[in-house]
Order: structure tokens, then C-alpha cells, then sequence
């Protein structure tokens, strides 16, 4: 069955690019809503942008959703992913700035607040995208594929020259909360001369290194290094899974990503919708609703996610 929250979730923190305290509140939705922002300060056009990939209107260095009226919110992705990685169907995110917050730059505030407050079924199925035959999406040097498989698996490569991050692969099926188990507190990361570069572009003006792993050659600058040895690719599969809930229904599949980021999987998904014989919508049976991230859950499962 489709869920949504028990309660409502509130967070507020600073906007990556504006530098302003943003306020979000997550509230629960009805049955076959989906994923909609709610821009409350925005009055006099229309605030409702839905969270869906024909929406997406810019992909450098987060993604942005925008309406008819060029209502946007930016950096959704870990908030979509926490959703997706927790299993919540429908959901209205009121926001009263541009942007959702950064935090700590990975899924794990937004997982906790949404595990302390649980989630509720909902009487209505639950529909998925079964992929049917693979689609693949390259642009200079990126690439990135869906295949047909039974359940959601992210597979993802990166090759960085900075030393402490280098080559990393990880496959990971995202079955059963493995999520919230391995990826949700993987906090998205740059190099100390791209901060800069950025800060005089005026891009990042909220940005610090407690909100993202900043690295420099073969160090790590943010204070306690990495959460994980292979951070940086966990958090690649992170924004992978943020990107996907887009998609606008659980996806049956294998994502499989190469040098890839948030311009790549929305490509990829444009490509899919665009050929009808690559998908089919099914109606989930319960084997396949257990299979499915966020699927077993529990109020517990918190204690495993690094603060």
C-alpha cells in the first residue's frame, strides 16, 4: 500500500546558495498525491511545483524544479532521496525560500526526523516503473544505463585525480532499507579550490566544510574525515536515488552510473519516458512492495545513522 508520513516533519537550516535560513515543513498527503513544494512565500504566482523529472529545469551542482510560473526550489535531491530511501508515496513540502537547506550535506537529518515520526499506509496500491530493456545516456565521458531487474540496484563508478578520493565503485541493492543502512549519511563533497572558484561565482555562499566533505589533494580539510572510506561514491548513489524518486513512482531496475550526476539521471529519465516500449507501469504485489527501498523499517533503524 502507498504510505505517507504519521506527522508532520519540520527542519530549518541555511540555503547553500542564498546564505538565508530556509524553513521546509514536510506534511503528510493523501492517497495518489505524490511528491509537491509548496512555495509559501511566493504570493503572487502560482507556489505549487510538482516533484517530478519534466519539472527539472537546472542540474549544476544540485537539481531545481520549477512550475509555468518560474516558481522554483532547489537542492532537493537528499530531502527526494530521503523520501524515496524511507519509502514515503505522497507528501506536500512547504518551504518558504528558494532552496531546501544543505544541513549536513548528506539524507540523515531528513531520515531521522522522518523515522522518529513513522510513516502510515494509505489505502491505494502502490505503482512501480518496471524497466523492460535498457536505456543508456552518455555526454563527454558521463554515462549512465537502466536495465531490467527485480528490484531497485544502483551500481556506480567515479575516478577523481584528488588521491584521497581516486577510483570508487559500489553496487548496492536498495531492497529492505539498505538506504538508510549505507547511504543516507554520506555527505556530497568538493575540493577546497573549487569552494573558491564557486564563492567568487556567487554560488555557494552558505557553504562550510561542517556541510559538505571538503577535500585537498590527499586530505581531507572537514573536521573528522570521512564518514566512510568510499564517502564520496556513497554519496554519488545518494543523489542517484534523489534524482530517480523523480521519476515519480519506484523504479524496478538497475541504475548504473559512470562519472555521472544530477544533468545525467534526469537525461536518463527523459529517455526512458520518451520510448514507452522501455517501461511499463505495474501495480505491486506484496512481494514486490517488500523488495522495494524503505520497505521493513523501523523507528531503531536511527540509531545506525551517523550523526
Amino acid at each position: 500500500m502507498q504510505t505517507t508520513l504519521k506527522s508532520t516533519v519540520t527542519f530549518t537550516g541555511t540555503g547553500l546558495h542564498t546564505g538565508r535560513e530556509v524553513r521546509v515543513v514536510v506534511n503528510p498527503a493523501s492517497a495518489e498525491y505524490g511528491i509537491w513544494f509548496h512555495r509559501v512565500d511566493v504570493t503572487d504566482r502560482n507556489p505549487m511545483i510538482p516533484a517530478r523529472w519534466d519539472a527539472v529545469s537546472n542540474t549544476e551542482l544540485n537539481t531545481r524544479i520549477s512550475n509555468a510560473d518560474d516558481v522554483s526550489v532547489s537542492t532537493i535531491e537528499h530531502l527526494m532521496a530521503a523520501l524515496a530511501g524511507c519509502g514515503v508515496h505522497n507528501a506536500l513540502i512547504e518551504i518558504d525560500g528558494p532552496e531546501v537547506p544543505l544541513l549536513d550535506g548528506s539524507s540523515a537529518p531528513f531520515v531521522n526526523a522522518i523515522l522518529a515520526r513513522g510513516v502510515r499506509r494509505l489505502k491505494a496500491p502502490v505503482r512501480a516503473i518496471r524497466v523492460l530493456k535498457p536505456v543508456t545516456v552518455s555526454h563527454e565521458g558521463a554515462e549512465v544505463t537502466l536495465e531490467p531487474a527485480r528490484e531497485l540496484e544502483i551500481d556506480f563508478e567515479i575516478d577523481f585525480t584528488d588521491a584521497v578520493i581516486g577510483h570508487q565503485e559500489k553496487r548496492l541493492n536498495m531492497a529492505n532499507g539498505a538506504f538508510v543502512r549505507e547511504l543516507c549519511d554520506s555527505r556530497t563533497f568538493c575540493r577546497s579550490a573549487d569552494i573558491d572558484a564557486m564563492r567568487d561565482r556567487g554560488l555557494i555562499v552558505g557553504a562550510s566544510v561542517t556541510s559538505a566533505v571538503v577535500v585537498d589533494g590527499d586530505k581531507v580539510v572537514t573536521p573528522g574525515g570521512m564518514r566512510h572510506s568510499d564517502e564520496p561514491v556513497r554519496h554519488k548513489m545518494l543523489d542517484a536515488l534523489g534524482d530517480l524518486a523523480l521519476a515519480g513512482a519506484p523504479i524496478l531496475g538497475r541504475y548504473v552510473g559512470q562519472r555521472a550526476g544530477h544533468a545525467m539521471t534526469n537525461r536518463l529519465l527523459r529517455a526512458l519516458f520518451a520510448d514507452p516500449s522501455a517501461f511499463e507501469m505495474i501495480e505491486c504485489d506484496a512481494a514486490t512492495v517488500a523488495r522495494l527501498p524503505g520497505a521493513g523499517l523501523r523507528k531503531s533503524d536511527s540509531a545506525r545513522i551517523a550523526a
